[in-house]
């Protein structure tokens, strides 16, 4: 049986003067390297959205647009901003590289440009983005196994995204940092991942859950804990993860926490589940209205379960942009009867919780 080769890793040079991207391309092209060309950033964005680039070397000082520029324009897309970007100046002063370092440049060469530093630099980069690319393939795997959890029950498709779409909407508002947006993007997708252990028995069960079941729906926080600690950049999404199920006043689980106790991503993860649970369809319910849907959360906030400021931060959210609550599915964390509210969870067991 043979095996077929690794494909030679792409690079892209992008500079307006054509003998300083033959002299480039030329270099690494001996090397085995494949070189797709650009005479300006302006096509060099146009040639990443047009297949896989592995490194991109880019002038500073090009007409249309810049190689700083460019590199910023790579840097503030989510589909390329891991992509390595080495800009290459022409000037001894500090300014280009300042601007550089500002725009989210990975790396620096001089002119001319000698060919052992090039590939030394590229080689390096290379390293470094096959180890970005198979954390990124960690996270799809984790990412699918997730949906997978949601393929199973038709009244859950959706849930994930949207929990992760609008946590990260609630955590920009907010005004969090970044990394704290990409942990709550990641922990939407992933937060229920533990149910990947649960029986499909518990989970699809129509009818409450007896004590035993319960026990064992109830791991399933440390359960997705476990499967995602190995991987270090979720280091953040762990606590989101791990308490989406906990309550302000103590009542929740795996831990109890009270409070402050509880981080804030997963407090901003919980109030949107709770959010997209109430405005969902489901057999025994019509999906409510927002407005009856923040009636039953704020008789839950005066019981000390949920944040307030949050809650009204969400109202406030969903006030300013479109969110389409009569649309939207989600996991059944609540159900409410003729007779008032009923509490989600373990009072009143549900197999989708």
């Amino acid at each position: 049986m043979t095996f077929p080769l690794p494909l030679p890793a792409t690079i892209l040079v992008a500079d307006d003067m054509e003998d300083n991207r033959e002299i480039l391309a030329a270099m690494l092209r001996h090397e085995g390297y494949r070189v797709v060309l650009a005479v300006d950033g302006e096509e060099a964005l146009e040639l990443l959205a047009t297949g896989p680039i592995d490194i991109a070397l880019l002038d500073v000082r090009m007409p249309r647009r810049t190689g700083t520029s460019a590199c910023r324009e790579i840097k503030g897309r989510p589909e390329t901003r891991l992509l390595p970007v080495v800009l290459i100046t022409g000037s001894n002063g500090a300014d280009d590289r300042l601007q550089g370092i500002e725009c989210g440049a990975d790396d620096f060469l001089a002119k001319p440009v000698r060919k052992e530093e090039l590939l030394a630099r590229v080689k390096s980069l290379l390293r470094i983005k096959q180890f970005t690319d198979e954390l990124e393939h960690a996270e799809t795997v984790l990412f699918s196994l997730a949906l997978s959890i949601e393929a199973k029950d038709p009244l859950t498709e959706g849930h994930c995204d949207r929990l992760s779409r609008y946590s990260v909407a609630l955590g920009r508002r907010l005004g969090l940092p970044e990394d704290q947006l990409v942990a709550l993007r990641r922990g939407g997708m992933v937060h229920d991942l533990g149910k990947t252990a649960i029986s499909e028995r518990i989970l699809l069960k129509t009818g409450p859950l007896s004590p035993d079941e319960w026990v064992l729906m109830k791991q399933h926080p440390e359960i997705g804990e476990r499967i995602c600690r190995p991987l270090r950049s979720f280091g953040m999404v762990l606590p989101i993860i791990r308490h989406h199920h906990e309550r302000l006043d103590g009542s929740g689980y795996p831990d109890g926490l009270k409070n402050g106790a509880i981080p804030l991503t997963a407090r901003i993860l919980t109030t949107v589940d709770i959010y997209d649970a109430l405005t969902t369809d489901r057999p025994y319910r019509q999906a409510l209205s927002p407005e009856r849907a923040f009636e039953i959360i704020g008789e839950e906030v005066k019981r000390g379960w949920w944040d307030g400021d949050l809650v009204a931060e969400l109202q406030a959210l969903l006030r300013e942009t479109t969110m389409p609550p009569a649309h939207l599915q989600g996991d059944a964390n609540h159900r409410v009867s003729s007779g008032g509210v009923s509490a989600p969870g373990w009072e009143t067991p549900c197999p989708r919780l």
